[in-house]
């Protein structure tokens, strides 16, 4: 699933659409398995509830957190809604940005990964703006979609659904660490998402890929020192042939 979101890029790296185009594909693919994976798991599954894909290398655990990507908590209630508004303002600068990369003509590649983003940011908005309102609460039942008493929050105070669980390797850590000796280890121990994941590839991808391309951005309208000093050379007269060709005009008038 985490791999999916990729299958776009590849797949329309020899497609004749443009890279709008292209950009918009891969975020309604991102969002549709995103939502529909959310959607099946808070109408078959309660809170806390779980089963193995891979032995207990990898589980689909059911959890819901109010902040951050990979579940981690941000500042309450009041923090809850910064954190909303703030992805949504997030969300129009990303979408702005794409136009303007396309506008430029840079690799889809760097595109795409930007893309990612957008789409994993829409879908942890989604879940925040949206799910209070149309499902009830997954504690100790299966929620329902569109309850008849209406949902378990009111507008932007939703909470993410998170599902994908990588508990690789647990243990104790030796009692000879500082302030963690004895206590449980696990690694990995963040449960997250879809979208969370579109966001670290495409995160990733331009760490790894496309980490010049910030300092192109602008090189499509600035032209380079290279180019700078031959329009230069161009524009530069010699004194030497100045002198000449005075020389030679003179002469013609005084004959």
């Amino acid at each position: 699933m985490i791999g999916g979101a990729i299958l776009p890029i590849i797949f329309l790296s020899t497609s004749t659409m443009s890279k709008l185009q292209k950009s918009i594909l891969i975020v309604f693919f991102v969002l549709l398995i995103d939502q529909i994976l959310k959607i099946w798991i808070k109408t078959h599954m309660t809170l806390g509830e779980e089963f193995s894909v891979l032995g207990n290398w990898f589980m689909i655990h059911f959890v819901e957190n109010n902040g951050m990507a990979f579940g981690f908590e941000f500042g309450g209630e009041y923090g809850k809604i910064f954190l909303s508004l703030f992805r949504v303002v997030a969300v129009f600068g990303i979408g702005w940005y794409i136009t303007k990369l396309v506008k430029k003509d840079l690799p889809m590649g760097f595109i795409a990964c930007v893309a990612l983003i957008f789409a994993g940011a829409v879908g942890n908005i989604i879940d925040s703006a949206f799910y209070g309102l149309i499902f009830n609460d997954s504690y100790g039942q299966v929620s329902s979609l569109f309850p008849e008493g209406g949902g378990y929050a009111s507008f932007l105070h939703g909470r993410v659904v998170d599902m994908f669980y990588f508990p690789l390797v647990s243990g104790v850590y030796p009692d000879w660490v500082p302030l963690l000796g004895g206590s449980d280890f696990q690694f990995f121990r963040p449960v997250f998402n879809v979208a969370d994941s579109s966001i670290s590839i495409g995160i990733f991808s331009i760490i790894i890929f496309y980490r010049k391309q910030f300092n192109n951005l602008d090189s499509k309208h600035h032209p380079t020192s290279t180019e700078e000093n031959v329009e230069t050379e161009d524009a530069t007269v010699f004194p030497e042939e100045n002198e000449t060709e005075e020389k030679h005009i003179t002469g013609e008038k005084l004959n």
